[in-house]
């Protein structure tokens, strides 16, 4: 029986549903819902697996200064900023995570993961608790998520299914301590933290 999706803090959905933790393989990736209370386990097992040069990736929505109003309060476009962190040890990776997760997992703006410089295989954790693994080789995932006791299902359910304009999704800034993913560019400038593009939504 699968367990019941546990949001971040920064996520709410309207809707009636009941979303359940599962994950659904592609032939080159996977997409699954991964409860607040395992995310960091599910990074941490990514991590491990890959003993390579890693690289950490960051996506913000843009400041409002930087999109353009068609009118007052309605954007044209909506884009995100793009930040990279090249060269990663594995030890590094986890100190990321040890130093900014709580922020990660829960804000329900921005979008982040990892990806190995060889492997190409990269994981991303963003909106609603929906993460998804990219990989040329997805058949090293079959046994990923046993240890997590996320079950494989035939057709996964996100919440984005339930977001209706009658039962809109709800994602906010999360706050801690004082600071947001907005601070995280700053507090890790020393480690060669960069922008490396404005992306249109």
């Amino acid at each position: 029986m699968a367990n019941e999706l546990k949001l971040k803090a920064g996520s709410k959905i309207s809707s009636d549903t009941i979303l359940y933790e599962g994950f659904q393989k592609y032939e080159e990736h996977i997409i699954a819902n991964v409860g607040i209370d395992k995310i960091d386990d599910v990074f941490q097992h990514f991590i491990a697996m890959h003993d390579e040069p890693l690289f950490f990736i960051l996506e913000l929505p843009a400041k409002v200064d930087d999109e353009e109003e068609v009118t007052p309060g309605v954007l044209k476009t909506q884009h995100k900023d793009v930040y990279y962190m090249d060269g990663c040890t594995q030890e590094e990776a986890l100190t990321i995570l040890m130093r900014v997760g709580n922020l990660l997992y829960n804000d329900g703006l921005s979008s982040f993961g990892f990806g190995g410089h060889e492997s190409n295989d990269e994981i991303m954790f963003g909106k609603y608790n929906v993460l998804t693994l990219y990989s040329t080789n997805i058949g090293k995932y079959d046994d990923f998520f046993e240890p997590h006791e996320i079950e494989e299902t035939e057709e996964i359910v996100t919440a984005w299914d339930t977001i209706s304009e009658k039962t809109p999704g709800i994602s906010e800034r999360y706050e801690s301590e004082g600071k947001t993913v907005y601070d995280i560019p700053e507090m890790f400038a020393d480690w060669g933290i960069y922008l490396a593009e404005q992306r249109e939504e």
